[in-house]
C-alpha cells in the first residue's frame, strides 16, 4: 500500500501532499500540514507530576489546557535548552489539541506520493513505529511522523479522555 493511500487527509489538489517541516538538531522531520493549527513561541508551562518524560507540561491556549510534548524526548533524543528559534507546533490529533516543542520550523513541503517511501524495517533497538514514511527532497531526507503514534505514547491520558 502506498503511503499516500494511507494518508488521504494530507492530499491536496494535483495529488501532492503537504507537510510542515521542522528540525530537531541536524535532523529534519515533518507532520501533515492539515493537522497544524498554529505555531507559537515558547510560553510558560505548568509541569504535571508523574507525567511521562516527554511531556513538558500543559499550556494555556486561549483558555484551553493543552498538553505539550518535547519532540526530542518523544523521539529518543537528548533534551536541550530552548533556543531563539524554538517553537511549539500546535496540532489536532484524535480530536484533541497537543503542542510539540521543536528546535525550529523549516518550511512547507509539497511532495508527490512518489517522493515518499515507507520507513525501513530495522531490527534491533531502532523504533520506527512513529514514522509514517521518509521523503527525499533536494538531497536530504525528511522523516514523516505519524502523529497518532507520537500522541499515543502517553499524551492521550493527560486530559482524562
Amino acid at each position: 500500500m502506498n503511503v499516500a493511500e494511507r494518508r488521504p487527509q494530507a492530499v491536496i489538489a494535483s495529488n501532492r501532499l503537504q507537510y510542515l517541516s521542522f528540525s530537531l538538531g541536524n535532523e529534519d522531520y515533518a507532520v501533515e500540514i492539515l493537522r497544524v493549527q498554529e505555531i507559537r513561541a515558547i510560553c510558560p508551562m505548568t509541569v504535571l507530576p508523574h507525567a511521562p518524560p516527554h511531556v513538558c507540561g500543559v499550556m494555556n491556549l486561549r483558555g484551553a489546557v493543552v498538553p505539550v510534548v518535547d519532540m526530542r524526548t518523544a523521539l529518543g533524543l537528548a533534551r536541550e535548552k530552548h533556543g531563539a528559534s524554538t517553537v511549539i507546533i500546535v496540532v489536532s490529533v484524535h480530536g484533541r489539541t497537543v503542542g510539540f516543542v521543536v528546535d525550529r520550523v523549516s518550511d512547507v513541503l509539497s511532495l508527490d506520493a512518489s517522493d515518499i517511501e515507507r520507513a525501513p524495517e530495522l531490527r534491533g533497538r531502532v523504533d520506527v513505529s512513529m514514522i509514517s514514511g521518509i521523503a527525499r527532497t533536494q538531497e536530504r531526507f525528511v522523516v514523516l511522523l505519524d502523529l497518532e503514534r507520537v500522541v499515543s505514547g502517553g499524551v492521550a491520558d493527560l486530559d482524562g479522555r
